[in-house]
C-alpha cells in the first residue's frame, strides 16, 4: 500500500494530466485526497487536472468537427446517444456545457456532437475552459477537504476488496440502464 501512494505521489501529476485528458473523475479525487495527506501539491493537481481536461475536450470536438468522415464509423453504435447529446444542447444551451463535465456518458459525447454541429468552435472553448476549471476547484477542493473521510472509506474497501467489482457493476449497470431507457425508441 505504502509503495502504491509512493508511486502515486511521485508520478502522481503524469498520471493526473493522462486521465483527465480523458474526462476521468477519480484522478483529481485521487489527487485531492493526496493533497490532504500531504503527498500532492491542491494547487498544481487542479491545475494539471483542468488544463487536460479543457485539452481534451478541445482535441474531441476538433476531430470530429474536421475528420467528420474518419469518425463517423465508430459512432454508429451510438447514433441514439448523439442524438440525445444534441437534445440536451438544445434543450440546456450552453447551461449542458458546463453540467457534462460532472455526469458520465456525456463528457465525452458532447465534445462530439458540438463537433458534428455547426456549434461556434470558439464559443465551446471558452465555455469548456470555464467548465474544466469548474470541474477542477469543485472535485479537487471536495476532495481535499473530505481526504479523511475518503481514506476511511478506502480503508473500509480494503478490508473487504470483494465488494469492489460489486459497487463498481452495480454503479456501471445503473448507468447503462440509464442510458438505454433514455434512448430508447418510443412507439
Amino acid at each position: 500500500m505504502e509503495d502504491i501512494i509512493l508511486k502515486l505521489s511521485t508520478y502522481g501529476y503524469i498520471v493526473l494530466f493522462l486521465y483527465s485528458f480523458g474526462g476521468g473523475m477519480v484522478a483529481i479525487i485521487a489527487a485531492g485526497v493526496l493533497s490532504s495527506q500531504g503527498l500532492m501539491n491542491l494547487e498544481v493537481s487542479i491545475a494539471v487536472a483542468a488544463s487536460a481536461n479543457f485539452i481534451g475536450d478541445a482535441v474531441l470536438a476538433s476531430l470530429s468537427r474536421y475528420n467528420r468522415t474518419a469518425v463517423m464509423p465508430y459512432l454508429k453504435k451510438h447514433r441514439r446517444k448523439l442524438a440525445l447529446s444534441h437534445l440536451l444542447m438544445k434543450r440546456q444551451g450552453d447551461k449542458i456545457i458546463i453540467i457534462k463535465k460532472f455526469i458520465y456518458g456525456l463528457k465525452t459525447l458532447i465534445p462530439i456532437a458540438v463537433g458534428l454541429t455547426k456549434y461556434p468552435m470558439v464559443k465551446f472553448n471558452v465555455l469548456n475552459f470555464i467548465a474544466a476549471i469548474i470541474w477542477a476547484l469543485s472535485l479537487g477542493y471536495g476532495s481535499y477537504y473530505a481526504g479523511e473521510y475518503l481514506t476511511k472509506v478506502f480503508h473500509l474497501f480494503e478490508d473487504r476488496a470483494y465488494l469492489v467489482p460489486i459497487v463498481l457493476a452495480i454503479l456501471i449497470l445503473g448507468i447503462w440502464v440509464y442510458f438505454q431507457k433514455v434512448t430508447k425508441k418510443r412507439a
